[in-house]
């Protein structure tokens, strides 16, 4: 898929045995681009920038589940780039029994991050600002990336679905509303690139997802 604004571009395309999708958020002008949730297959995620003719600048994972860490040592080494994660996932990295890797019988580990996240940091972006909003729930450090009208919403939430909140840190409520406060507070025309599945927009899971509608009685009560 390629969805693009006036010189933004998105590439994403699912990687790994869970099919998590990755994604490269490129400047069409200047050739800056951040890879996003790189979690298998590095030696296809690398061709994919170099035929794009981009040029990375920063890796970034939206939560630290294995299956969207498992190729970062693999792109961070290609491009010698920082690695980007919220401070609350940062452990997950290093640990295959946190990111839950080994609870499929594989030991994925990433290099530790350069970068730590909080919500409302800012990542400088060819000219612009990637916005990380924390949405926990799905894991403690889990987040959205937002940059003009694309968000990366990583396992926060899908096309007509939710992350799950049956893994270890995880909690419905607190996602749930994560999802109201941070992203149902965009516009509706902003487009979603999910973890998992197809994209979406604000506004089309604000009208049909079934857990945004029933969980906005008890959230606006």
């Amino acid at each position: 898929m390629r969805i693009g604004t006036i010189m933004l571009y998105v590439t994403g395309f699912p990687v790994g045995m869970l099919q998590a999708n990755c994604y490269i958020l490129y400047d069409s002008d200047s050739g800056d681009a951040a890879i996003i949730d790189p979690g298998d297959e590095g030696d296809r995620i690398v061709q994919t920038v170099k035929n794009l003719n981009v040029h990375p600048n920063i890796l970034i994972n939206t939560h630290g589940h294995g299956d969207h860490i498992g190729a970062n040592r693999f792109v961070k080494e290609a491009f010698s780039i920082p690695l980007a994660i919220h401070r609350g996932d940062a452990s997950m990295l290093t640990d295959a029994e946190e990111n839950l890797s080994a609870k499929f019988d594989v030991t994925i580990l990433s290099p530790p991050a350069d970068i730590l996240l909080d919500d409302g940091c800012e990542i400088d972006f060819a000219g612009r600002k990637i916005r990380t909003l924390h949405t926990p729930g799905h894991s403690p450090g889990g987040c959205c990336l937002h940059v003009e009208n694309h968000l990366f919403t990583g396992d926060a939430l899908f096309k007509m679905t939710i992350g799950r909140t049956d893994v270890p840190g995880g909690s419905h409520e607190q996602l749930m509303r994560g999802i109201f406060e941070k992203i149902l507070a965009l516009p509706d025309d902003t487009i979603l690139y999910p973890g998992h599945g197809p994209l979406s927009t604000v506004g089309e899971e604000r009208r049909n997802n079934y857990y945004i509608l029933s969980f906005a009685q008890y959230y606006y009560s």
